[in-house]
């Protein structure tokens, strides 16, 4: 008994709060050594400071209590070197989204505020072939399943012998969102005479005729407000839509900065009687 440590000290000399004390005992982090059964009062061993000074700096980088919990569990250096730096690349995840946040915001502030620097146009487009491929996906996939459905596309195209011929787009079927799984269609143009070899990607043609347009610039994340303007202009206008809307891809990703990739966004409306 003279050995343990009542919480109060043991908060100052590990630099946690009670409150904190209390809380990792509750998560199973760090409990108690012993606990009065007639006041509930928390008492700790001078060993157990150390432990306690690994969750303080776990916590101050931001490391989830779960992962702490499962990191301090493991005896091997080399699983707990691979924890770290998983936790890491998710700093830098979180780090790269709040500099594309800045500049946004950076840019919001460029054009006086203006959340929606969008110009509505309506124009008659072509019939197009196109050689692709349609996938279910949730919105936590897209990204990944658009990359890999795009690579699919351009392997059956080079495989046929062919070439596109035109900007890659997306069709998107249905609405995806938090709840709701859907289709997107992976298309890229090519002549129209090209034969695929079997496989899950073929060539239709995806009907021209009147579309409401109008081209974002900047990341491909922030594109939303251009489909809530297109689509506030239709309805606002009395026209209606007459299929899915388009995601049309302007320029390469690989060759110009997220700030000034094109992408038009395209709504097939009915003609004007």
């Amino acid at each position: 008994m003279d050995d343990l440590i009542p919480i109060g000290r043991f908060s100052r000399m590990s630099r946690l709060s009670i409150k904190a004390l209390r809380f990792y005992d509750e998560q199973g982090l760090l409990a108690p050594a012993w606990v009065d059964p007639g006041s509930g009062y928390r008492y700790y061993l001078r060993a157990q400071a150390a432990r306690a000074e690994a969750i303080r700096v776990l916590r101050t980088v931001d490391m989830p209590v779960g992962e702490i919990r499962d990191l301090l569990a493991d005896d091997d250096p080399e699983l707990i070197g691979r924890r770290l730096s998983a936790h890491r690349e998710r700093l830098r995840a979180r780090l790269a989204e709040q500099e594309r946040m800045l500049r946004f915001l950076e840019r919001l502030i460029d054009r006086g505020g203006n959340v929606m620097p969008y110009e509505v146009v309506v124009k008659e487009v072509p019939d197009v072939a196109v050689a692709s491929l349609t996938r279910r996906t949730s919105l936590a996939t897209i990204a990944a399943t658009i990359q890999q459905g795009f690579g699919a596309v351009v392997g059956a195209i080079g495989t046929a012998g062919a070439h596109p011929a035109g900007p890659p787009f997306l069709v998107y079927h249905d609405v995806i969102d938090e709840a709701t799984e859907g289709d997107v269609e992976i298309c890229i143009p090519v002549p129209a005479a090209t034969v695929l070899p079997d496989g899950p990607v073929g060539v239709r043609t995806v009907p021209g005729g009147p579309v409401a347009s109008a081209v974002h610039r900047g990341p491909y994340q922030e594109i939303a407000p251009a489909y809530h303007v297109v689509t506030g202009w239709i309805e606002e206008n009395g026209r209606k839509p007459s299929g899915p809307p388009r995601e049309i891809y302007l320029n390469d990703p690989q060759s110009v900065a997220p700030d000034e990739l094109l992408t038009e966004v395209q709504f097939p409306v009915e003609g004007v009687r």
